[in-house]
């Protein structure tokens, strides 16, 4: 309701009857916009308390405007706003009025122009290209619902209101701990377990406090884009190091140490964004050596870890010995989909102190009911069920897409096919214009959302993310044959 105290203000000295200081103020209310047609005013009694008249001053002023045909009565309910308000009055309310918040900002501000490397639809379609998300058809709704209602029905989630300075709930971190232990082999106490509102908000604040204008941040070319725009906005000087079939090189890498003084390495080693190499042995070891002998601080974005096509899938860097060096990065959003924001950090307790301070700044809570939901999962098995669940399928279709890409359109595009995770990275060879590609599979039905590196800087990659882990074979299959169709035809 409105803060008619505040709107409705009486000059008892004035000659006009209190009674039309009322309604004439309530129209200028309409007028404004600030009462809609169909809304809703209070009580006579109620709007009599807040200005405190008596209940026939209100009544005189409600019959007024109904007689003046601004208010409607609806016997034994409510006063309303008119949906036929009258004609004649010194300013017109009507569906064209213009709202304060249409012009543009009179003052000067950062407008942040960020290129983000994803198609824009104009259609509608039914079938879409994503990055690379996992199908939350597949979700163990009934599993979920009951540590949800577990959870909302709890004593502790009555008494959890005050700012969260310990990193999370203490059950979910205790359950994630223990998962994470025992999928990457991490040793860890509590202390060095942080949780986020996803993966994205893990890098914001673990590069927010190390970064400093002007500091060199080395990350691999291509990369995850919306981290790369966060090193540069927080002022970071990047150094770009090419990726190969055995991810980021790190011989250039090494060279790059040699002649300047590294700030930070941003790396996916699993499934790299946007390309999916997972890196070598030989690789790792060698980046674990650079790490200790120059002494810079690492983020691991290990978002999709869970997702493992082979049996013997290589442990993170931050499974190694790295002195504290490394803030490994992962997240849950990818096991269960979009809509559940969890992400966390693992570091040293120093470091996840001052993450905790700074947490404050952008989110005081955290997601305690989401947390203590997903640690009752943990705990009870549903989890580990529902990865093994959909690993299982998504290493089918992953088997399924690559044979298909291969079989109808090797002439046209080069791939890789991945190990693990929710996505192909598909290459065009270079005599197709991928940019032209999208824009025709739009108008055939298609939208390509997942992450597209043809344009500016990185138009010589002219490659794109196919996530195969959301689409079943029929989609997969509908999909190919049109991007096969407009690319034929160009």
């Amino acid at each position: 309701m409105l803060p008619y105290k505040n709107l409705i203000i009486i000059d008892k000295k004035d000659s006009l009857p209190v009674y039309r200081q009322i309604s004439l103020q309530l129209i200028s209310l309409i007028q404004e916009g600030k009462l809609p047609p169909g809304a809703v005013l209070p009580s006579t009694r109620t709007l009599a308390f807040d200005l405190q008249l008596h209940r026939k001053t209100i009544v005189a002023a409600y019959e007024t405007l109904v007689s003046e045909n601004w208010i409607d009565n609806l016997p034994r309910k409510s006063y309303t706003v008119s949906p036929d308000l009258p004609m004649f009055r010194p300013r017109s309310y009507n569906s064209k009025r213009v709202s304060p918040f249409a012009e543009t900002a009179t003052f000067d501000f950062d407008h942040f122009e960020l290129v983000m490397p994803l198609s824009r639809s104009l259609n509608n379609n039914r079938l879409e290209i994503n990055d690379g998300f996992p199908d939350i058809s597949l979700l163990p709704v009934q599993a979920i619902s009951r540590q949800f209602k577990k959870t909302l029905e709890s004593s502790a989630t009555s008494k959890r209101s005050g700012v969260n300075l310990d990193g999370g709930s203490s059950n979910f971190k205790t359950s994630l701990r223990s998962f994470l232990n025992q999928t990457r082999g991490i040793d860890m106490g509590e202390e060095n377990l942080f949780t986020t509102r996803g993966a994205q908000m893990a890098i914001y604040i673990a590069a927010s406090l190390i970064i400093k204008p002007g500091d060199k941040v080395v990350v691999s070319e291509p990369t995850y884009f919306i981290a790369e725009a966060l090193f540069e906005k927080l002022g970071a000087e990047l150094i770009r190091v090419p990726m190969d079939s055995d991810g980021m090189c790190t011989e250039k890498l090494e060279d790059i140490l040699k002649k300047n003084v590294i700030k930070m390495l941003y790396i996916i080693p699993h499934h790299h964004h946007p390309t999916t190499v997972t890196m070598s042995v030989e690789r790792r070891n060698h980046l674990m050596k650079l790490i200790t002998a120059y002494n810079f601080a690492v983020i691991e974005d290990d978002y999709d870890y869970d997702f493992q096509f082979k049996y013997d899938p290589y442990l993170p860097l931050a499974s190694g010995d790295h002195g504290g060096r490394i803030i490994y990065i992962g997240s849950l959003t990818k096991v269960l989909g979009s809509p559940f924001r969890l992400g966390y950090i693992i570091a040293t307790a120093d470091f996840l102190q001052a993450a905790a301070r700074l947490r404050t700044l952008i989110d005081l809570r955290g997601d305690f009911i989401m947390e203590e939901t997903i640690s009752g999962m943990i705990a009870n098995g549903d989890l580990a069920r529902h990865i093994q669940k959909t690993n299982k399928l998504y290493s089918q279709r992953c088997d399924f897409l690559s044979d298909l890409v291969s079989s109808e359109m090797g002439d046209m595009i080069d791939f890789t096919k991945p190990t693990g995770g929710m996505a192909l990275w598909l290459r065009v060879k270079p005599q197709y214009d991928l940019s032209k590609i999208i824009k025709k599979a739009d108008l055939k039905g298609l939208t390509i959302k997942g992450s597209t590196y043809c344009i500016g800087k990185d138009a010589h990659f002219n490659a794109f993310r196919f996530g195969f882990a959301s689409l079943n074979e029929q989609e997969l299959t509908e999909a190919v044959h049109i991007i096969k169709t407009v690319t034929q035809n160009l």
